[in-house]
């Protein structure tokens, strides 16, 4: 709450106070004086609040909401039946006040205390306010409930953005360190041993021309290679193109765009029938299945490679298999396996995690690798 909206707060008491002051003088009191002197003391009180504006922070504050409900009690129980209306006027003031500064719990008590004080005490105007105290009170408690259960439920929802956006810029941060990882081992070293083949190059040629045309025709072919291997880095690196209709038609044209590209003959294996796979997993699986081919394009030394898809109850299964050389080590190994022997692609394991699939890698040293995971769906 700004400071003008306190201001206007205080001073709103004031006048209320001073309304009821001033309408007391023209009305028969039968303890005019002790009425007319009770109210006196809280429009000092009031006026003092409202131009130190400190009563409503704190225990200071709940002092404040004590004089306020005092004085209502006063009001209507020391004044006279054409006072109700002020009477009930200051009892929304002070109920207003309570759902703007203090808790539900607080505004509860308050409501229940001039609810009991309205049956308990022996004076006929509180049995007149008591209908407009209970049903006020009743629609301000449940007013403050929903309230505060809004609070909460915006509360949690700041919570979840505030971690969404924390995993958000950590795949941000660990999709960076991926892309810098690939491209120091790819096209940076490629670029390394060309600038260093192009130095030999040079002494070749000032002491054998013929067999310097012969190093430079070899390195021409090399550089071309390396122009391939930077464009499939490149198609790596850009947005997954899904298909929200249909997720293996969009993993066949992967393959036949990986087909195309580094020549390697692919077979492909899957039924066309939609899976119904949500945005985030059916993006997240295709980088999967790109990365997969790609690592067999640039590491495995194969002729051929194989891509299955399968929808069973456990899940969608891919595969990739190669006939390549293989990986360093022999035998079959899971995700957690994989980790804790930290053996396999690391990015392909951080995107199996974030899926909670799981990861079989088969490797047979000469013979090829075979690349499998199960992604669960829903």
């Amino acid at each position: 709450m700004t400071l003008p909206w306190l201001r206007y707060i205080g001073w709103v008491r004031v006048v209320l106070a001073a309304a009821a002051l001033g309408v007391s003088f023209t009305l028969p009191l039968h303890n005019g004086a002790i009425f007319r002197g009770l109210i006196g003391v809280f429009l000092g009180y009031t006026v003092l609040v409202a131009v130190r504006m400190k009563a409503l922070h704190g225990m200071l504050g709940m002092l404040a909401l004590l004089a306020d409900t005092i004085f209502f009690l006063v009001l209507a129980s020391l004044g006279s039946e054409r006072l109700l209306w002020m009477a009930s006027v200051f009892f929304l003031y002070l109920l207003t006040e309570a759902l703007v500064f203090y808790t539900s719990i607080e505004l509860v008590a308050i409501a229940g205390v001039c609810a009991i004080f309205c049956g308990v005490l022996p004076f006929e105007t509180l049995r007149a306010l008591e209908p407009t105290v209970l049903v006020a009170g009743t629609l301000a408690c449940g007013f403050a409930v929903s309230q505060q259960r809004q609070k909460r439920a915006a509360e949690a929802m700041n919570l979840r953005v505030a971690e969404a956006q924390k995993a958000a810029e950590k795949a941000r941060d660990e999709e960076r360190q991926r892309i810098a990882s690939d491209f120091h081992d790819g096209p940076l070293q490629s670029f390394i041993a060309l600038q260093m083949r192009l130095e030999i190059l040079k002494k070749v040629i000032d002491r054998d021309y013929d067999a310097g045309l012969k190093d430079l025709t070899e390195l021409q072919r090399v550089a071309q290679a390396q122009v391939r291997d930077l464009r499939t880095f490149l198609h790596s690196m850009r947005p997954v193109d899904v298909d929200g209709a249909n997720f293996v038609s969009t993993a066949r044209r992967m393959a036949e765009s990986f087909q195309k590209e580094s020549g390697l003959p692919v077979t492909f294996l899957g039924s066309d029938k939609p899976l119904g796979l949500p945005q985030e997993t059916t993006t997240e699986a295709l980088q999967m299945l790109r990365e997969s081919l790609v690592n067999v394009q640039k590491h495995a030394g194969a002729t051929r490679v194989a891509v299955s898809l399968e929808k069973t109850d456990r899940g969608l299964e891919i595969s990739v298999e190669d006939n390549g050389h293989g990986f360093p080590f022999s035998g079959s190994y899971s995700l957690e396996e994989l980790e804790l022997l930290r053996l396999g692609p690391a990015s392909l394991k951080r995107r199996a995690r974030s899926l909670n699939a799981d990861l079989l890698l088969e490797s047979r040293p000469g013979r090829g690798a075979g690349l499998k995971f199960r992604i669960p769906v829903q």
